[in-house]
């Protein structure tokens, strides 16, 4: 018997539909990110690159001096349809890169890596290829010397202090791009050690996209702006980054941390770090740990929503930056703690059936506890933004004595390819003596020469052995504290491109993020694919991506294919059983609010003292007020720092209304758009109940009184949970106060998802 339920019914019409658009799909609709229409499957018939689109076009094939050549346009670009090195050698495999056996070491005779990851290092000149988007502090480390029978690293010694500088970045956009896009955020921080200089290059995003360094060129490639356009800027929705994703499926689990929360942050003062890899520590007596590094913010880990993060890309692109700076500059400085995971060295480097390797996977806190090693405190901003921020120069070979690399393939091609990136950009070898880089140790290297050098070396001999200098330099020991390559045994094994059986599983972590966020993370985390998937132009590419979250989970793929209007397609496996991690959920905590931003809106008629009032109580409490009217200059004594032009709701963490003002001079739609069309409460300023909604609408804490309290009325929120009515100024403060505890008010975001 045929099946004419409503959910066929329903099922059959979605299908059809989805046909429909695809059959409709003709190059004759603008957007087309390539002259070709993609498959499904990854295609795997070789053929020769694909023509220009019909609108492009490319400069003349003329010699250097303009003769003509007769070369077609095409003539210039990619031939053949096999994969070659630059020198037309055609290649095997380009995802792995070759290693002293699957667990081993890259190999410095690796010619294919080393020319593709030095290409890329050199794309851009002169900003950073990658994190171009970048903001820096200065700050001090101080060890808490639980960490001494892990690693004889000085600088975890207890109440050993180190100066510091941190950069903060997003990955893909240029240095002109906004601050609040959805992207992964870099946290790299020089400790200036008096043994040397350590470099901790890390994310605020604990996994990777790829597990093998040879493939980083290909996910940023893919993840950029489209080459041919140059759009869209700072963003990972349009079709190459999907069309990576979706078939390289190793970098789902990055990618669903990205449709998180976690892609937006509220700010940096908010924002876990991880060092990804896993490293080798080494103590005194030669006895080692593998350990993974973890930055917690003591603000706790906090995001902004889609719409707030949208509308700041507009109101204000540096909105990160300026949240670094302005709570430094108010004594809010930001404070992290440095944590350890620690794992026991065995030869499998394995923890609980976990590939310790394996820069995709995580090792969830509920079986290996973060173990709190010292407190960062940024306290300084940058005297020179391009001098300091824009010249650090970040590596990961920078090791302190006790500290030492892993296997990891991705660690193993970024310790060849940081030191390559700044050859480009900070115009040859020199760059550690740029003032920013410049160790706060002894240095004498015998390197001479070269670009930019500024050192005046003394002695003849920059050579050892010698004697005509005394022998100096001379090499240090174990009584020095001298670095100690750790001498792990290296399997004997085949050079080979391959990864072990153990980076196989791409979908069992992934399912664990998706299953450890409660129902509004996950709510946000669909409305993040359906977005960024409903930005493609080819269905194909959807439909594969669609393919990968039903390997995740079936709600989730069923929830976005509802969005995109597709059908859902069935698991390709049954999904993993996993155990979810409860620690990754960004809510169900209390924290402080340490240099949060509390907008009072006041008008003439205020209650002034009160407003001055809860302004101090704000101070006190660690917390930035500013005063919105509707014009600026003074009330009374108060200086007003926004005005109803100027202010919006994305602006603040918390709203306080002590008057409900009439509508200003300026709130016509001809100055102002906010003001919107005529009608509406004609006694109140339009902008402060759009103000009002948005800061409703994204959660955060509203208190009222005086005559504030019609403001409520007005907007039709009184009473609703996260707004407060109090007698007097400081008591509407101190509840939400309360309320900014949990950072939103998070019943206000209804669930579909049980």
């Amino acid at each position: 018997m045929e099946d004419h339920s409503p959910a066929k019914i329903v099922k059959d019409v979605v299908a059809a539909a989805a046909a429909k658009v695809t059959d409709a799909l003709t190059p004759d609709v603008p957007g087309a990110p390539g002259s070709g229409t993609p498959s499904i499957e990854e295609p795997t018939t070789p053929h020769d690159p694909l023509p220009p689109k019909k609108e492009q076009g490319t400069p003349d094939t003329r010699t250097p001096t303009g003769a003509e050549t007769g070369v077609p346009p095409t003539g210039k670009a990619q031939q053949g349809a096999y994969l070659t090195t630059a020198q037309g050698a055609r290649l095997r495999d380009t995802d792995h890169s070759l290693k002293a056996g699957p667990r081993g070491p890259i190999l410095l005779q690796d010619h294919h890596f080393r020319e593709k990851i030095t290409h890329f290092d050199h794309e851009r000149i002169p900003e950073r290829v990658v994190h171009a988007r970048g903001t820096g502090a200065h700050g001090v480390f101080t060890g808490y010397g639980t960490a001494d029978a892990l690693t004889r690293a000085g600088f975890l010694k207890k109440d050993k202090e180190t100066p510091v500088f941190v950069r903060f970045s997003t990955v893909l956009g240029s240095r002109g791009s906004a601050d609040t896009v959805r992207d992964t955020r870099g946290f790299a921080t020089k400790f200036y050690t008096d043994e040397g200089t350590f470099d901790l290059v890390g994310n605020n995003i604990p996994v990777f996209f790829i597990q093998d360094a040879i493939k980083f060129p290909d996910i940023i490639h893919a993840a950029k702006p489209h080459p041919d356009r140059e759009i869209p800027q700072a963003q990972s929705a349009h079709d190459t980054f999907w069309d990576f994703v979706s078939l390289h499926t190793e970098a789902q689990h990055h990618t669903i941390w990205n449709m998180s929360d976690r892609g937006i942050p509220r700010s940096y003062r908010t924002m876990e770090g991880f060092g990804v890899h896993t490293f080798r520590l080494v103590n005194d007596a030669g006895g080692t740990v593998l350990v993974k590094f973890h930055w917690k913010p003591k603000l706790g880990v906090h995001s902004l929503t889609w719409e707030e993060a949208q509308l700041i890309n507009g109101v204000d692109p540096d909105f990160h930056r300026r949240d670094l700076y302005d709570a430094i500059e108010a004594g809010a400085y930001p404070e992290w703690e440095l944590g350890l995971q620690v794992f026991p060295d065995i030869p499998e480097e394995t923890f609980a059936g976990i590939d310790l390797l394996d820069p995709t996977k995580i090792v969830p806190e509920e079986l290996a506890e973060v173990q709190p090693v010292g407190r960062l405190v940024l306290n300084r901003t940058p005297t020179n933004f391009f001098a300091e921020t824009e010249q650090v120069a970040f590596h990961l070979g920078n090791l302190a004595p006790g500290i030492d690399v892993t296997n990891d393939p991705l660690l193993q091609g970024r310790l060849f390819s940081y030191v390559d990136t700044q050859l480009t950009r900070l115009a040859g070898p020199n760059f550690p003596q740029i003032p920013i880089n410049r160790p706060h140790a002894p240095v004498n290297d015998m390197l001479r020469d070269g670009f930019h050098q500024q050192a005046v070396h003394g002695g003849v001999a920059p050579y050892r052995p010698n004697s005509l200098d005394g022998g100096n330099p001379f090499e240090a020991g174990d009584e020095q504290n001298a670095f100690l390559d750790v001498p792990v045994r290296v399997a004997e094994a085949p050079k080979i491109r391959a990864n072990p059986v153990s980076f196989d599983d791409h979908f069992s972590q992934v399912r664990l993020f998706w299953l450890s966020m409660t129902p509004v993370e996950q709510e946000h985390i669909i409305a993040a694919y359906t977005f960024e998937l409903g930005k493609c132009y080819h269905q194909a590419i959807k439909e594969r991506q669609l393919q990968c979250l039903a390997d995740i989970d079936p709600v989730l793929c069923e929830q976005v294919a509802t969005g995109l209007g597709l059908p859902a397609p069935q698991p390709r496996t049954a999904p993993a059983e996993v155990v979810p991690s409860p620690v990754l959920s960004q809510l169900g905590g209390r924290w402080p609010a340490d240099g949060r931003i509390v907008g009072i809106v006041a008008g003439p008629d205020a209650d002034l003292a009160g407003v001055s009032a809860v302004r101090t109580a704000i101070f006190a409490a660690g917390m930035v007020p500013l005063v919105i009217a509707p014009h600026g200059g003074q009330l009374g004594d108060l200086s007003v720092q926004r005005t109803f032009d100027t202010a919006r709701s994305v602006e603040f963490d918390a709203i306080l209304l002590a008057a409900a003002p009439a509508p200003a001079p300026d709130a016509i739609g001809a100055r102002d758009a906010k003001a919107g069309a005529p009608g509406g409460p004609g006694d109140l300023d339009p902008r402060l109940l759009r103000l009002v909604d948005e800061a409703w609408r994204h959660a955060k804490a509203i208190g009222a009184w005086a005559g504030g309290d019609a403001v409520l009325e007005a907007a039709g929120i009184a009473g609703t949970p996260g707004v407060v009515s109090a007698a007097a100024g400081p008591e509407a403060f101190s509840a939400v106060q309360e309320l900014l505890a949990a950072h939103r008010v998070w019943q206000r975001f209804p669930v579909s998802i049980p």
